[in-house]
């Protein structure tokens, strides 16, 4: 059993959603293992043919050069592994989406939470400014894991506390995966997947709303509360990993990165000697996520594709 696979079982013993259980078992039956495993013979097929040019050239059946298709095959494993590197991460299969509920006080945000986690999770007042701290509730949605976050609500203050409130709130927006906006339109800050509320849709006749808002909703009486639900689930979507999917964490991705970096920098030499050290840092990476190392591999793998020595 190698480090991958150990992740995976302590992963199995902490998971709570479907999608973590699913992720982790991957994990623990080895698929990442098998993953890696593919990129290192290959990465050892790359390097066996450097050191073939650089030690035995005077055998005859070695040539002086790199073989056509060397920067190819190089190409293409490294293109692999930036996908893998920029893939979503296991973190927020482990940790939640990052969904933020914010905009100026009273605007219905803790009772937006309350009902998106299922339970009275922050207290709920009409009295302007009750939150003035983050109030996390983790909650799965579809399977999913979630982890929603009321704020203080946006606005000038000269109250100390409610202004160390509105900082808080304002880097958790920032830090957000997904904002739920509870404001108007043009005051909502700007980010990548930002869905624009009226969360007191009740008391807002259909013919007065304009448009301001996407989405119109009222936890009180459950309008539009399937609808919303149904986007977060698909936004949330595209920030985990894929059915199937190996699923990196962030051990992983620091390794694979570190390899992707020595494996461009064998393509951008002309020194075989740069290259074949680039290629055994990027060797050693890969052989960390595992837990693995070995230069017989790399002994094996170039004493059978040459025959050389016998």
């Amino acid at each position: 059993m190698d480090l991958t696979e150990v992740e995976g079982l302590a992963d199995l013993l902490a998971a709570e959603t479907d999608s973590q259980r699913r992720a982790a078992l991957a994990l623990a039956g080895g698929s990442l293992r098998r993953r890696i495993e593919g990129w290192q013979s290959r990465l050892l097929a790359l390097a066996a043919e450097v050191e073939s040019v650089l030690d035995f050239s005077d055998e005859g059946e070695v040539g002086e050069s790199l073989p056509v298709g060397w920067i190819v095959r190089a190409a293409e494993l490294s293109q692999e592994l930036e996908a893998a590197v920029n893939a979503p991460p296991i973190e927020r299969l482990r940790d939640g989406i990052r969904v933020v509920i914010a905009g100026p006080p009273n605007a219905g945000k803790s009772t937006l939470l309350n009902a998106l986690a299922g339970r009275e999770a922050a207290i709920t007042s009409a009295i302007a400014g009750t939150t003035r701290d983050i109030v996390e509730a983790p909650t799965a949605i579809a399977g999913a894991p979630f982890l929603l976050a009321d704020t203080a609500g946006i606005r000038d203050s000269t109250d100390p506390i409610e202004q160390v409130g509105v900082e808080r709130a304002l880097t958790r927006i920032r830090d957000a995966d997904i904002l739920l906006w509870l404001g108007p339109r043009a005051e909502c800050p700007e980010g990548t997947s930002v869905i624009v509320l009226e969360s007191k849709s009740d008391l807002t006749p259909p013919e007065q709303r304009q448009g301001l808002a996407d989405l119109y909703v009222s936890p009180k009486t459950g309008e539009n509360m399937d609808a919303l639900t149904a986007q977060l689930i698909d936004r949330g979507r595209a920030l985990l990993p894929g059915e199937g999917e190996a699923a990196w964490n962030n051990r992983h991705r620091t390794l694979l990165a570190e390899c992707l970096d020595n494996l461009l920098e064998a393509q951008s030499s002309d020194d075989l000697l740069i290259i074949a050290e680039a290629l055994r840092l990027g060797r050693g990476a890969l052989d960390r996520i595992t837990g693995r190392a070995g230069v017989e591999d790399m002994l094996d793998n170039l004493f059978g594709q040459f025959c050389i020595g016998k």
